[in-house]
C-alpha cells in the first residue's frame, strides 16, 4: 500500500453541524467507516441514535471546533451557515470546513472569501442523492475549492459519495448542481402539467405516469445530441426540428381547453417565439438555448405569438 492509499484509510476526525436528515446521513456514514464524529445541532434532541453508536454529541459549535481539525456544514441555508460559523471564525483558523448546505453559486464564492480571509480552508459542496443514498452506489457528491483541501479530505468525501471534482473556483458545485436541478424540477413540472391536462378527461395521474415515462425516457437520448449542437453553435445541423414545426399553440391552447394552468407550456413557447421572431425559425430547436443564455427583449410579434 502506498503511503497516499494508506492516508486515505486513516480515520479523520469530523464534526458535522446541522443534524437533518441528510446531516445524520453523513455523521452515520462516517462512523460506519471508522472516523471519529462529533455532532452538533441548534436545536437539542437530535443525535441520539449517533451517540449510541460512538458519536459524541457536543453541547455548542465551539465544542464541536475543539474537537475535530475538518468541520462539515449541512444547515438549512447560507444565512444559517453565517450565523453559526462567524462567532467562531478565530477557533476556525487553520482547519478545514466543507459545506454540504445548499447555496448558488455566489454564496459559495463569498463564503470562500470569508474563509481565506480567516486562515480556514474550505471545499464547497453539492450532494446529488438522498440521505438513504449516502455511502451507497449512486450518490454522487460535486465539490470544488482548493484542488489540496479536496485531495487532503477526499478520506472523508469518499465516504459518502463518488466525487466529482468541479474545480478551484468555489462556486463552481453549487452552479453545477443548481443547474441540473433546474431541469430536474422544469421536467417533473411538465410531466405534472400534462397529468393535470389528462385529469380532465378523467385519467388518474398514475395511467398518465405509465404512459409518460417510457416516452420521456425515450426522448431524454436526445439532449446529448442537442448539446453537441449547442456546443458548434451551428443550429441548421441537418436533422433537427425547425423553430417553425415546434409551434406549441395547439398544446397551449388544449391546455386551456382542459382547464389547465397553461403557464408552464407558454414560457416554452416564449423562448421559441423570440428565436423565430428574430428570424431563425428554420433553424433548429435547440435555438433556444441562445434565448436561455443571453435573454433578449421579446418583440411584439413573438409576444404575439406566445398568446
Amino acid at each position: 500500500m502506498t503511503p497516499q492509499n494508506a492516508r486515505a484509510h486513516e480515520p479523520q476526525t469530523v464534526s458535522i453541524l446541522g443534524l437533518g436528515a441528510m446531516g445524520t446521513a453523513l455523521a452515520a456514514a462516517l462512523l460506519d467507516r471508522g472516523h471519529a464524529v462529533t455532532a452538533w445541532n441548534r436545536s437539542p434532541g437530535r443525535g441520539e441514535g449517533l451517540v449510541e453508536r460512538g458519536a459524541h454529541r457536543a453541547g455548542t459549535v465551539a465544542e464541536a471546533l475543539d474537537r475535530s481539525e475538518v468541520i462539515v456544514t449541512c444547515l438549512l441555508r447560507y444565512a444559517s451557515i453565517r450565523a453559526t460559523l462567524d462567532p467562531v471564525a478565530e477557533q476556525l483558523r487553520g482547519r478545514t470546513v466543507i459545506d454540504l448546505t445548499t447555496t448558488t453559486p455566489d454564496e459559495a464564492r463569498e463564503l470562500g472569501a470569508w474563509a481565506a480571509e480567516h486562515g480556514i480552508d474550505y471545499l464547497n459542496g453539492a450532494i446529488l442523492a438522498t440521505p438513504p443514498m449516502i455511502g451507497g452506489p449512486g450518490a454522487q457528491l460535486f465539490v470544488s475549492g482548493a484542488s489540496e483541501v479536496h485531495e487532503r479530505t477526499r478520506p472523508v468525501l469518499e465516504t459518502w459519495a463518488e466525487i466529482v471534482y468541479d474545480g478551484a473556483d468555489p462556486g463552481a458545485a453549487s452552479l453545477v448542481d443548481l443547474a441540473m436541478l433546474a431541469a430536474m424540477y422544469q421536467m417533473f413540472a411538465g410531466l405534472f402539467h400534462g397529468a393535470a391536462m389528462a385529469a380532465s378527461a378523467g385519467m388518474p395521474a398514475a395511467d398518465f405516469a405509465a404512459r409518460a415515462v417510457p416516452f420521456v425516457a425515450a426522448m431524454v437520448p436526445a439532449f446529448a445530441r442537442d448539446a453537441e449542437i449547442v456546443d458548434g453553435g451551428d443550429y441548421t445541423v441537418p436533422g433537427q426540428q425547425s423553430l417553425h414545426f415546434s409551434d406549441l399553440s395547439d398544446i397551449i391552447r388544449a391546455s386551456d381547453e382542459a382547464g389547465a394552468n397553461s403557464s408552464t407550456i407558454r414560457a416554452v413557447q416564449a423562448l421559441i417565439a423570440e428565436q423565430v421572431g428574430l428570424g431563425f425559425g428554420d433553424e433548429g430547436t435547440a435555438r433556444i438555448f441562445e434565448s436561455l443564455r443571453r435573454p433578449e427583449p421579446v418583440r411584439d410579434g413573438a409576444a404575439e405569438a406566445v398568446a
